[in-house]
């Protein structure tokens, strides 16, 4: 029953491997999974690097299918940088996330509250300040609360190739920001990642207000089903802001997790039977939503 409703559905947030961090499974073995499924595909996303040329090899193997490559502007592709973006939307990539464990939100809230068990990317992090290598932390912001213009050249390339925006872990004040200047740039596909994310901690309003200026809300199975959230709060936050204005993803492949597949027809499960959404909501959010993020290109004329 569930698995119609992730016919031609794409996940554009899933950590498959080689990467860095461990991970569950490979591209091929997570294209395979999904072909299986009659899905359309998924947005591979390193922390790390850009997986455009790994888009590229899954789609050569697997006619028909649609892996979608993506860069992340952390430290390893030299932070807020434009060129890096280009290079990336030259081979392919779509998908851009702002800075994410190299945020200095996101180190902030890790300082502030930190986990009982420390995570990958943290340990990385302290080999590095072991070495006197600290890493930077990134703020998009400058000292008069305004983007910088590394953010406003990356945004001019991303408006260039049509490209999706995602707020990665960076904090609210950056986040509406950001919404803003890129839209007036004309960048036209804006995903707030996880909004519920503790970092990020979005309310119904703020998302709503959010969804009112543009940008998709990306609500991700590992938030409530790690306990970062609860069903509850995703349930009335996506009633709230609306099937139209959200996305589903994973957010999976962690060794000790699910199989991104699984977790997505979970989260169906739990909308359905306990959210109270019907499957054209569902199917909104999991095939029509994903679709114009990823297939739909703005003209040119």
């Amino acid at each position: 029953m569930y698995e119609e409703l992730l016919k031609d559905a794409y996940d554009l947030h899933v950590h498959t491997g080689p990467d860095v961090l461990p991970r569950k499974l490979d591209d091929f073995e997570m294209a395979a999974r999904l072909q299986r499924l009659g899905m359309k595909g998924y947005g591979i996303k390193s922390h790390y690097f850009c997986t455009a040329e790994r888009a590229a090899l899954v789609n050569r193997q697997f006619p028909g299918f649609q892996a979608v490559g993506a860069i992340c502007l952390n430290n390893t592709v030299g932070g807020l940088n434009a060129v890096a973006v280009e290079m990336a939307a030259r081979d392919g990539a779509k998908i851009v996330w702002m800075p994410t464990f190299d945020a200095a939100n996101e180190q902030e809230h890790f300082i502030n509250s930190p986990p009982a068990k420390l995570p990958h990317w943290a340990k990385l992090r302290l080999e590095f300040e072991a070495q006197g290598k600290a890493l930077p932390t990134i703020r998009i912001l400058d000292e008069n609360h305004r983007l910088k213009k590394e953010v406003y050249d990356c945004l001019e390339v991303m408006a260039k190739y049509d490209l999706i925006l995602a707020t990665g872990h960076v904090g609210k004040q950056e986040i509406y920001e950001l919404v803003k200047e890129a839209r007036a740039v004309g960048v036209r596909k804006i995903v707030i990642t996880h909004p519920n994310f503790p970092s990020i901690a979005l309310s119904k309003e703020e998302q709503k207000e959010l969804a009112e200026m543009g940008a998709i809300m990306e609500h991700c199975f590992t938030t409530p089903a790690s306990g970062k959230t609860t069903w509850e709060s995703v349930f009335a936050e996506i009633r709230y802001v609306g099937s139209k204005h959200c996305i589903l993803s994973t957010d999976l492949g962690q060794p000790s997790n699910v199989y991104p597949d699984e977790g997505l027809l979970e989260f169906v499960r739990q909308l359905i039977e306990h959210g109270g959404f019907t499957p054209d909501e569902v199917r909104r959010m999991t095939v029509i939503n994903t679709a114009i993020l990823v297939e739909e290109v703005a003209s040119k004329v």
